[in-house]
């Protein structure tokens, strides 16, 4: 391969939830440090080390929020919601009126919220119920849109209604009481309070239409509520080619949060088949897309939302194997086929999500960068301990995604 194509050009690992906290059952160990990863380990020897903070104060703890923060979108100048972010990706065109709400399905058992993803539902499953939703309850003020397994949207129409609602994260909420997660205004208009009761009568009559469904009468785990949350209006982003003097950039995932993303900030969108957005993802075609995608782009950022997934289930075997996959099966091969050309490779999570609380939390991630451009700072491992003792120091806003690109 010729290295003079590829010089300058970056890949960026982002591995959606790895970060952790040191378990006991690992001798003290994350995950990440009990997981033989060398080719992540090879990003932090050969280059240098730091950490980020992805999800400031102020802003929902969410991927949305945390993928906008890596790629230097301040949340304070565009953070839309994540409803808005979905919508983009799935090309629905939302008016200057409509309002776009992430819409999971969930499991909700003797008034406690069980499952935010009703048994990582079957993409085929959801939509299904999607359609018969938007088939008896839609309307010219709702509808509803299936996306990605659990992973759906509702937008409601027209001047009537707010986006100004305080909400539960459903994957943050899980055994807690549903009457506890409840939506509410967060200002005293008509439009806030109407918001309100129009979603919780909506909630209501779906519930009782989903317990009668023929499609969770043999499920385990039914999808018996829906769960609107992250509402927002359309949104207005810079363009990445702008914010960074001209580069461009490919986006390689299999949810529609990330996709949402790439389009809003007018990067391409690199669709793998069989990228299921769990343990069972299409690892090998990511990793061939990701190598393909190089070819014609400055920077591609391939995301794994499998560990992530782990994390919320709180499955410490899963998530190691989660992470050992992405390790074997992705950043191997990608590194390996740029030997020598001279191309950064970076390696972080969007957030941590310690097993122990299945949700996602502030702490900064760790971060490592090699590339022609960055000096080793002695730092050999790739872990929540190591990556702040590095030269990179405590970066924000912008300056992981400049530092990749070696943009001053």
């Amino acid at each position: 391969m010729d290295g003079n194509q590829y010089r300058g050009r970056a890949v960026i690992f982002l591995a959606d939830g790895m970060a952790d906290e040191p378990l006991a059952e690992l001798d003290g160990k994350t995950p990440l440090e009990a997981v033989d990863t060398p080719f992540m380990d090879r990003i932090a020897a050969e280059g240098a080390s730091g950490t980020f903070l992805s999800l400031p104060d102020g802003f929902p703890t969410s991927s949305d929020a945390a993928n906008m923060s890596v790629m230097g979108y301040s949340l304070a100048q565009f953070y839309p919601g994540r409803g808005p972010i979905e919508a983009e990706s799935q090309g629905i065109v939302l008016k200057d009126d409509d309002i776009a709400w992430r819409c999971n399905l969930v499991n909700v058992r003797d008034g406690i919220l069980r499952d935010y993803s009703a048994g990582h539902i079957d993409n085929s499953v959801s939509t299904k119920i999607m359609e018969d939703l938007q088939a008896h309850f839609g309307s010219d003020k709702v509808t509803f849109h299936p996306g990605v397994s659990y992973r759906n949207l509702l937008v409601l129409h027209g001047k009537e209604f707010s986006a100004n609602i305080g909400y539960s994260k459903p994957d943050s909420s899980q055994d807690e009481p549903v009457s506890e997660l409840e939506l509410h205004p967060l200002d005293d208009t008509e439009e806030a309070k109407h918001t309100v009761a129009f979603l919780k009568e909506l909630s209501e009559k779906t519930a009782v239409f989903l317990e009668k469904h023929a499609l969770n009468a043999s499920a385990s785990v039914p999808a018996n509520r829906i769960w609107p949350w992250s509402p927002g209006h359309k949104p207005h982003f810079t363009s990445f080619s702008e914010k960074y003097a001209g580069k461009t950039g490919a986006v390689i995932s299999a949810v529609d949060v990330i996709f949402g993303i790439a389009k809003c900030a007018r990067m391409d969108v690199i669709k793998v088949p069989g990228a299921t957005g769990f343990i069972d993802t299409n690892y090998e075609g990511k990793a061939r897309a990701a190598i393909d995608a190089l070819c014609d782009h400055d920077m591609v950022y391939v995301h794994l939302e499998a560990i992530d997934e782990c994390s919320h289930l709180g499955d410490l075997k899963l998530k190691m194997q989660a992470i050992r996959e992405f390790d074997r099966r992705i950043v191997a091969p990608v590194m390996k086929a740029f030997e020598g050309c001279g191309v950064t490779f970076a390696i972080l999570p969007d957030h941590p999500v310690p097993l122990h609380l299945r949700k996602h939390t502030r702490t900064p991630v760790p971060v490592a960068i090699c590339g022609e451009h960055i000096t080793p700072d002695g730092v050999m491992h790739y872990s929540e301990k190591d990556a702040p003792n590095g030269s990179l120091g405590f970066l924000q806003g912008e300056a992981f995604m400049r530092k990749v690109l070696n943009l001053a």
